[in-house]
């Protein structure tokens, strides 16, 4: 199942040290350019979607809203989070891949740095 390969990559990149999780450290990494893919989970609020959103187009950075807060959190080991930045360009790929075959995401933005 594609999902579960999606939970497992962020797993793997996170014991990596190349996720940045949290609205602040993903603002952070988007700004400073670290980031290669955002997700954001799709129960959370509507402010933060689109405070991501606009940050993501931006400084064209490609995101997907996917999973639920839960999920998301639980796949890192972690409490909730409501978005999480990829700070590595295998693992961004990998997950983009994940996410594309599982049909799920809603990938607003797709630009590639």
């Amino acid at each position: 199942m594609r999902l579960n390969r999606v939970f497992s990559t962020l797993g793997l990149a996170t014991k990596a040290g190349r996720i940045a999780s949290g609205e602040f450290m993903t603002e952070n990494s988007v700004k400073n350019g670290k980031a290669c893919l955002v997700i954001i989970a799709m129960d959370a609020s509507d402010n933060t979607k689109k405070n991501f959103r606009n940050m993501c187009e931006f400084y064209r950075v490609p995101y997907f809203e996917f999973g639920t807060k839960e999920e998301l959190g639980r796949a890192m080991g972690k409490e909730m989070r409501a978005c999480l930045a990829v700070c590595d360009d295998g693992f961004a790929k990998s997950l983009r891949k994940h996410l594309e075959e599982a049909g799920n995401e809603t990938e607003v933005a797709a630009w590639q740095k």
